[in-house]
């Protein structure tokens, strides 16, 4: 038996090594990303935020959008219905933006003799920024997932002028150079698509906003330099828009329920690159309680199942390759003799497993914190979570693979779907938003 644990420990050593040189190559690819030249690539942008209930800090999150270092670009936000909860929420902030700008340009009219007159097509003109803003009633889906809905229609509404279309869920909270730096790779005309990600960062810091955090981190790492290996994130996410009409995306979004698994597809399909930008990074600023983490956790893997197939294979055997070998191992500290081979084996196995998974970590942490400096103090309350939760994620991905084997239904954001395959997507019944489950 003990020959059979040294074959999976072998196995899992080999792939903690390569994790760790992982975690080595994403620090590096940040550091390298961060010092390089600002871009002056600086074309008109449509953000679009589809929003669907209560999200936590929704208008802190919103307002973001307002406040980016960038020329000219519009807001457009897509919701499904008029009593909506976040539709107050948006009205407000574009009517504050509104009285903002508009006794700006009256000021400015007054000290300039009117020379600086209002541009219709961007009402919300201030200093060397131009905005515009409205919000669409998109109506409810009848076979797709509201926020896929509320993409589709919402690009139906951009400005003629715009030239790249840039995608943001309700619960990121961008900084003010995360606009800039997203778009800068679609210099290219021939990129396919930029992307950031997200990083849970908890006001309570429960551990179970700690676990969802660390479960989170496994995934944003997955993310680097190799253009043909990245996915997109819907949450932060900038094509061309002469690149999403020719790949007749909006159609290819037809009937699905994941905008940004749809994306990737489309662009691997077609041999396109992905950039991740790191400085696009992203804080979502969200608690969790045990309820929440497994709900959310077990949702993006059911999703996953249905859109990226081997990769929930992959995390499948991975996560029960290391619960087997770790409880495998502790268990062999117990019931061998402390001068067996069985015992000094299992040990030194586990000792090294550990060390290339904190290693990970840490450089991993190291990172972001290059990125989201505005979050200093949360990150580094974040060191001892990252540095030891990383020994249960696998067991709650394990878990999360097991729920998607049996089932393909979710509850996401009040709507209850059930995942016939990645290009049917029925919904079964809609309920309240309930304010816990808002999360992406």
């Amino acid at each position: 038996m003990i020959f059979i644990f040294c074959l999976f420990a072998a196995v899992l050593l080999y792939y903690s090594c390569q994790s760790f040189r992982g975690g080595i190559a994403y620090l590096d690819f940040f550091r390298r990303e961060i010092a390089g030249p600002d871009s002056g690539f600086t074309p008109f942008v449509s953000i679009i935020a589809p929003c669907r209930g209560l999200d936590e800090g929704l208008e802190q999150n919103l307002s973001a959008l307002f406040h980016q270092d960038f020329p000219l670009y519009e807001v457009i936000f897509a919701v499904d219905c008029e009593l909506d909860e976040a539709v107050p929420v948006i009205t407000e902030i574009i009517h504050r933006r509104d009285a903002v700008t508009q006794g700006i340009n009256l000021k400015n009219q007054d000290n300039e003799d009117k020379s600086i007159k209002e541009n219709s097509a961007f009402p919300h003109r201030s200093g060397q920024n131009s905005i515009s803003a409205k919000l669409i009633i998109a109506g409810k889906a009848a076979n797709e997932s509201q926020k896929v809905h509320n993409l589709r229609e919402a690009v139906l509404h951009v400005s003629g002028e715009s030239k790249i279309f840039v995608f943001v869920d309700s619960d990121a909270r961008p900084n003010e150079n995360w606009l800039r730096n997203l778009i800068a790779p679609l210099q290219d005309e021939k990129a396919g698509a930029a992307t950031g990600y997200r990083w849970f960062i908890s006001r309570k810091r429960s551990l179970a906003s700690q676990m969802c955090a660390v479960w989170n981190a496994s995934i944003a790492s997955a993310l680097g330099a190799d253009s043909a290996k990245n996915f997109v994130w819907g949450g932060a996410m900038a094509l061309r828009r002469d690149m999403f009409e020719k790949l007749e995306m909006r159609e290819s979004w037809r009937g699905t329920l994941s905008d940004d698994f749809t994306v990737t597809r489309i662009l691997k399909q077609a041999n396109l690159p992905i950039y991740f930008v790191p400085q696009a990074l992203t804080a979502s600023i969200e608690d969790f309680d045990w309820k929440k983490l497994f709900e959310f956790t077990t949702r993006q893997i059911k999703i996953t199942r249905v859109y990226a197939q081997n990769l929930w294979i992959q995390s499948f055997l991975g996560a029960g390759l290391f619960n087997l070998v770790f409880i495998w191992g502790i268990l062999n500290l117990f019931f061998y003799s402390a001068n067996s081979f069985a015992f000094w084996v299992s040990l030194i196995s586990l000792l090294i497993i550990s060390a290339f998974s904190i290693g990970k970590s840490y450089l991993r942490l190291n990172a972001v914190k290059l990125v989201l400096s505005d979050y200093k103090d949360d990150l580094k309350k974040q060191f001892w979570a990252q540095n030891t939760l990383w020994v249960f994620t696998p067991a709650v991905f394990f878990y999360n693979c097991i729920r998607a084997l049996i089932s393909r239904k979710i509850i996401w954001r009040g709507i209850e779907y059930n995942l016939k395959s990645s290009l049917q997507t029925e919904v079964i019944e809609q309920f309240a938003v309930d304010k816990k489950d808002v999360g992406r």
